[in-house]
């Protein structure tokens, strides 16, 4: 994250002295092509939440929405993006994107059922010169404070597949992490609106923890 001139973030994120000055933000990301980019609304205030009380973080709970186009972009750390259908970016957003990735910035995409046809051929056009590689259990990003030894947990079922996690390698670091199958987001969201039983929610944030743990540990 040095590049992305984060320094204050990165100070900020296991120590508690900043939770009143500087926070840690992410948002979700906001794309045009029809797809229904606002999915999951209760997942990253809670993922928040989770994270602070179990990790110490100082992650700002606003539910916060960037777009793909957009300078305010390089304020977050940790972008999200979840939906069930189309995705479309237009040559600047696509040329924004990556500089943000290049430059430090992370982005998790969150297949909520529909969107992996549409987002592997977008993402195409950030990285033309990279492809999604499935991560091995072994990486970093399963065994941060919590262990995945069989990589990312399978939280909704769709298509009786098991659950995988994708990442595209920009100079040897993961700058962008594809979750399929799994649908993490749902599991971050509030109990009453998949009735996920706790397990399997926990299973969810943690998970989300490890990813919002590896970008400042490991990048």
């Amino acid at each position: 994250m040095k590049k992305f001139g984060l320094t204050i973030l990165l100070l900020a994120f296991f120590s508690g002295v900043s939770a009143q000055s500087e926070k840690i933000k992410i948002a979700k990301l906001q794309y045009s092509g029809g797809g229904d980019w606002y999915a999951n609304k209760t997942a990253l205030p809670n993922l928040a939440k989770f994270c602070n009380e179990q990790l110490g973080t100082t992650i700002d709970e606003e539910n916060a929405v960037v777009t793909v186009g957009s300078p305010e972009l390089f304020n977050y750390a940790f972008v999200y993006m979840t939906g069930h259908g189309n995705v479309v970016f237009s040559p600047s957003e696509a040329e924004n994107l990556r500089k943000y990735l290049t430059s430090g910035g992370f982005l998790h995409i969150d297949d909520n059922y529909g969107l992996n046809d549409y987002i592997r051929l977008e993402m195409k056009k950030v990285f033309p010169e990279l492809e999604f590689i499935e991560l091995p259990h072994d990486h970093p990003i399963y065994h941060q404070k919590f262990n995945f030894p069989n990589g990312i947990p399978k939280i909704h079922e769709h298509d009786n597949k098991p659950a995988q996690g994708f990442g595209l390698i920009y100079e040897g670091k993961l700058v962008c992490y594809f979750s399929y199958e799994s649908d993490l987001g749902n599991g971050w969201e509030d109990q009453r609106i998949h009735n996920d039983p706790e397990e399997v929610r926990l299973k969810a944030l943690q998970m989300g923890a490890n990813l919002i743990t590896y970008i400042f540990t490991e990048l």
